[in-house]
Parts: structure tokens; C-alpha cells; sequence
């Protein structure tokens, strides 16, 4: 898909727009050095699996390289893997979640990173995201570029350490906060992290966290000030620079990024080059499933494997969002994605058993149209809308319209240039579930076991026993009827 991306790159006078959340708004992109665009976009913590909220970010990224490639810009593209520092609380409090990951799945902190970080980019793949030129930098493989890091803003006077790490003075950075205009008076009121008495700022993190002589980490290094870990925000300036350089282009993440991570990346940054860090700042809006938060606590939380077992491809999840903009919290039900599937399936059906398989002339009017559109923001609905409005027009030939939709989808990325008949099965939901015969004994006393759990709530434990069901060869479906299996 790549190369095809290359061979219709446009080159026109069509600007290009983004929400820029550093300004808080709407900005004609300019690239730094001639046509080459350098993209950081967060990645996941890989101590356990990615639902579909999660995804949506990366899926968002997808379509802001495509878009770039689009209009002829070369993309060199970083998704971090982090795989140590992250505590429970984002803001420096509590367990690391990569140790508590390995306690969960009783396994090592590295095990249970490269199972997850492997499924993480299947499920890249799955949803049509180009993965074969984004470099993944895992944070444990950068140990030493983040202590040159922390060492720089030491030798800057911006740090300070206490007993239990070394930590950054954010009252130096006098713009802090500035990504998103956070209220630093409402964070003093205590608001945002439990009370450390050893910080001098509310809002100070950590660079280096020591390690305590009470816990048994997996994970740990020595450093100039101790043996201990690299703090979470710390990994994704360090990576960058390395991979891209001081100063970059796009960065990119989650909403809930913005008032403590995407900051603290900027302070620490810009103190140790003295430059600005990022000029175009871009976050996505959450999803929610069913008008409520994503959470395992509540038992709602829905992986991509879920939607495959019920049936639909996972290019579904992906029109799916892209019905909606990115900039936008979205719902997710099962009879949204059901309402997607048809009209997805409609699409592909139309290419295959309507347009013929004669590509013509790419449509000039369309195609500045949906140059307009995508360029403004990417606005996949009106894109999406558009694309319709296409398939309607009797007007034009249907080899024209075939060559112009697959146009507009090297940067949609729907699939539709693949629309053969094992896709036209899958989005029909034709795929075969396993009857009770064909499980054994085993595996059905271990789904058994899950039920419980999950009747009695008790998420980590049913989490677990998934994991067991996996590692036997089988996926699980969670139905409004009970758990369906599927041989993997």
C-alpha cells in the first residue's frame, strides 16, 4: 500500500491544516527542512493488551502519514514501546506497571513486553496501518541515552533529587503547562498527584526513580545516582531526539496526554536544547463504549479480537471511526459497528460487482474535493461523505469512479484495492464459530472458571484465565449470551 501511496502523491496549491493544540488552533502546516516531515507519536505501555480505545490513536496517525504522503511530503515516523517506567498513576505515584503486568501473568516483565508489543503490531496490521517503515524504539533499549538526558538538565540546574529519585523543578520552566493552557493553580489545590512532601512543586516529575530496598524489581539499572529506573516522560525526549532529532515536526497522542506527559516532554526538552521541541502538537478524542468510560473495572472493555470473533474485519472498526473526526469523542456499540459493516460492505460490494475491474481516469473534480476535505483538518466524515456522493454520480464512468475511490483510499486505507470475495465473506460475517463438541474438556473448565470470575467482578483474574485459554490454542468472544470460543 506504501508504494501505491508514492505513485499518487499530489502535488497542488491545496494548504494543509491542522488543530494545533499548542496554539489551540486551527494552522497552515509548514514543514522545517524541505519535504521530509519527522512524526513522534506516543506509543503504548506493553504490560498488558491494547483495546480498541487504545488503538484509536495509532489509527489517527495512520491517516495524518497517509495524508502527509499524499501531498508529496517523505514521513520518517517513530511509535515508542514503553516497557519500563510507567507507574499506576501518570504522575509518578505508585507501581510500575510493567512489574505489576509480569505479577499478573506470572511471567517476566520482558515476556509479558514482547507478547503484548507483538500483538500491539499485529493488530496494526489488521486495521490496515502501514507498519513496514515506522521504527519502534523500546524505552529499556535507550537506558543510556535518557541518563545523558537527565544528566544535561542536572548539569542545567533544573533538577533535584530526593529520597526516592531525581526529579525536575518545573517552577525553572517559567512557560510550563503551556501545551493546553493547564491551570497550574488547580493543580497546587492538590488535585492532580497524592501529596509528596519532597517535592518542591506540585507539579515536578520524576527523571530517575530509585529503586526502594523493599521491593523486588525486575527491571532496574545503575546510574549516577543510584540504582533505579527511568521516570516515564523522560523515554519519549530521549527516543525522539535520538531517532528523529532536537526538533520535530508532529507529535502526537491521546487527550489524556496532554496536561501531564506531552508538558513535561516539552519542559525537559526545551531546557536541554534550548529550542522548541514540537511544532505541531495534534491529540485525539477517546472513545466510549456504550456512553461509558473504557474500563476493566466495569467489565466493558472490548479488544479487537473481540470484534474479529463476532465476525466483522477489523477495517470496520476502522470506517467506523473514521465516520467520525478524529478531534471527536465517539461511542462505540455493537450496532454502530453493525450499521458500519453494511455500509462498508455496500462499498466493497460496489467496486467488485458494479464499477467492473477497469480503472480509469482519476475524476479532477473529485479529487480536489476530497483534497480539500482531507487536507482541512482531516476530515475523514466529509471525505467518507464525498466518496458516497462518487458512488452515486451517474455522470461519471464507472471506470472513472473505480480509479478515483481507490485513489481516495490510499489514504483512507479501507482496503478497498483487496476487495476479493474472502473479504466480501468476513464482512458478511460468514466466518464459522466452533460448536461445544469441538472444545475440550480442559479448556471448557477453564472458561468456566472465567465466568465465575467475571461474575464475581473479579477482572484480573478473568484476565488471566483468558490468557490461559489463549496460550491452548483458542480466542474468546464475549457475547450478550455467554463466551463463544474460536480456534486461534
Amino acid at each position: 500500500m506504501f508504494n501505491i501511496l508514492k505513485k499518487t502523491q499530489v502535488h497542488s496549491s491545496v494548504p494543509l491544516y491542522f488543530f494545533n493544540t499548542l496554539s489551540n488552533k486551527k494552522e497552515e502546516f509548514k514543514v522545517r527542512v524541505g519535504n521530509k516531515v519527522t512524526m513522534y507519536n506516543c506509543g503504548p505501555t506493553v504490560y498488558d493488551f491494547q483495546h480498541i480505545g487504545n488503538m484509536r490513536p495509532y489509527i489517527f496517525a495512520d491517516i495524518l502519514k497517509r495524508t502527509l504522503t499524499y501531498n508529496g511530503y517523505e514521513v520518517k515516523q517513530v511509535i515508542n514501546i514503553t516497557d519500563v517506567g510507567h507507574l499506576v498513576s501518570d504522575a509518578d505515584d505508585g507501581e510500575d506497571k510493567m512489574e505489576k503486568g509480569a505479577r499478573k501473568h506470572g511471567k517476566t516483565a520482558q515476556e509479558v513486553a514482547n507478547e503484548v508489543t507483538n500483538v500491539f503490531t499485529e493488530d496494526l496490521k489488521k486495521l490496515n496501518v502501514q507498519t513496514n517503515e515506522i521504527i519502534f524504539p523500546k524505552a529499556t533499549q535507550h537506558i543510556e541515552e535518557q541518563i545523558v538526558f537527565i544528566k544535561t538538565l542536572e548539569e542545567k540546574g533544573y533538577t533535584y533529587t530526593t529520597s526516592d529519585g531525581v526529579y525536575f523543578n518545573t517552577a525553572l520552566f517559567k512557560t510550563y503547562g503551556k501545551l493546553g493552557n493547564i491551570d497550574l493553580e488547580g493543580l497546587k489545590e492538590g488535585a492532580r498527584v497524592e501529596e509528596n512532601k519532597e517535592k518542591k512543586n506540585p507539579t515536578d516529575f520524576a527523571l530517575w526513580k530509585l529503586s526502594r530496598r523493599d521491593e523486588k524489581r525486575q527491571q532496574e539499572w545503575k546510574s549516577p545516582w543510584g540504582v533505579g529506573y527511568p521516570g516515564w516522560h523522560i523515554e519519549c525526549s530521549a527516543m525522539s531526539m535520538k531517532h528523529l532529532g532536537k526538533q520535530i515536526d508532529i507529535h502526537t497522542g491521546g487527550i489524556d496526554h496532554i496536561p501531564i506527559h506531552h508538558n513535561n516532554e516539552i519542559a525537559q526538552s526545551e531546557v536541554a536544547t534550548g529550542k522548541q521541541f514540537v511544532n505541531y502538537w495534534l491529540h485525539s478524542a477517546f472513545i466510549t463504549i456504550d456512553g461509558r468510560k473504557i474500563a476493566k473495572s466495569i467489565g466493558n472493555t472490548v479488544y479487537l479480537r473481540n470484534i474479529i470473533d463476532k465476525g466483522y474485519s477489523p477495517l470496520v472498526y476502522r470506517y467506523w471511526l473514521l465516520t467520525g473526526h478524529y478531534h471527536t469523542q465517539m461511542n462505540f456499540t455493537w450496532d454502530a459497528l453493525e450499521g458500519a459493516q453494511k455500509a462498508l460492505f455496500k462499498m466493497h460490494r460496489t467496486l467488485t460487482e458494479e464499477l467492473g475491474s477497469k480503472n480509469g481516469t482519476i475524476s479532477k473534480t473529485y479529487q480536489v474535493k476530497f483534497h480539500t476535505l482531507i487536507n482541512d483538518n482531516l476530515d475523514t466524515p466529509r471525505a467518507i461523505a464525498l466518496l458516497w456522493d462518487m458512488l452515486k454520480d451517474t455522470k461519471i464512468s464507472n471506470e472513472d469512479t473505480r480509479a478515483t475511490i481507490l485513489h481516495f483510499d490510499t489514504v483512507l486505507g479501507l482496503g478497498l484495492a483487496k476487495s476479493d470475495k474472502q473479504m466480501l465473506n468476513l464482512l458478511a460475517g460468514k466466518e464459522r464459530k466452533l460448536s461445544i463438541g469441538e472444545i475440550p474438556s480442559d479448556v471448557k473448565e477453564l472458561l468456566t472458571q472465567r465466568e465465575e470470575a467475571r461474575k464475581n467482578k473479579k477482572w484480573e483474574e478473568a484476565d488471566s484465565l483468558r490468557d490461559k485459554i489463549h496460550n491452548t490454542g483458542f480466542e474468546i468472544d464475549d457475547t450478550d449470551k455467554g463466551a463463544v470460543l474460536r480456534k486461534i
